[in-house]
């Protein structure tokens, strides 16, 4: 269950772990993007985080909203619109009065698929997103999940985003919005753990 002060700590640390591998973010986004994925993502996060400092009696929907705005209006090329989207379509769940993760998870990787037009297999963070969210549904989400759904990435052709262009070439890269949002869900098991 997602509470509005668990949410805020799960993008504290989501922040933490894209600010301490931003350079690593980019470096993975050279071969195959634009190379900024990781100083994008780390000022997005960094206007997150200023942008939750005041939200302590802030409602879930209200966190999530913030999430959201910061996100799209600070994280440049795709990433800010799929992040933002998945974090504005939480809002609209928690406002429908859900906090259950699985749903809220369900929601945000819909909202995801419809603005990026991406699907499993295509080494996007989909390729994340889709094993996490089943991993969650079950109740066994581990690192291990995590991690070997990142690492999907590698062998797959790029069929989405900059990387697609590289066709064949992108084989044997990790995707870099797969790793953020590794990123992302190791954040969140962090917070479920305690």
């Amino acid at each position: 269950m997602l509470t509005a002060q668990n949410t805020i700590t799960w993008l504290d640390k989501f922040g933490d772990a894209i600010e301490k591998n931003k350079a690593y973010l980019s470096d993975l986004d050279t071969p195959i993007g634009d190379g900024d994925h990781g100083n994008n993502m780390a000022r997005g996060l960094t206007a997150v985080k200023a942008a939750l400092a005041d939200k302590d009696d802030a409602d879930l929907t209200t966190v999530f909203k913030t999430i959201a705005m910061a996100l799209i209006s600070k994280v440049g090329g795709a990433s800010g619109p799929l992040y933002g989207t998945a974090f504005l379509e939480m809002a609209k769940a928690s406002k429908a009065g859900t906090t259950d993760l699985p749903t809220l998870l369900a929601a945000a990787l819909a909202g995801i698929e419809k603005r990026g037009g991406a699907e499993a297999g295509d080494k996007t963070m989909i390729d994340v997103w889709t094993p996490v969210l089943a991993a969650v549904q079950a109740g066994n989400l581990t690192q291990a999940v995590i991690d070997d759904a990142v690492e999907s990435t590698k062998p797959m052709i790029a069929k989405k985003g900059r990387a697609s262009y590289l066709g064949e070439r992108s084989v044997g890269h990790l995707d870099p919005g797969a790793v953020s949002s590794g990123y992302l869900f190791t954040a969140l098991l962090e917070v479920e753990a305690n």
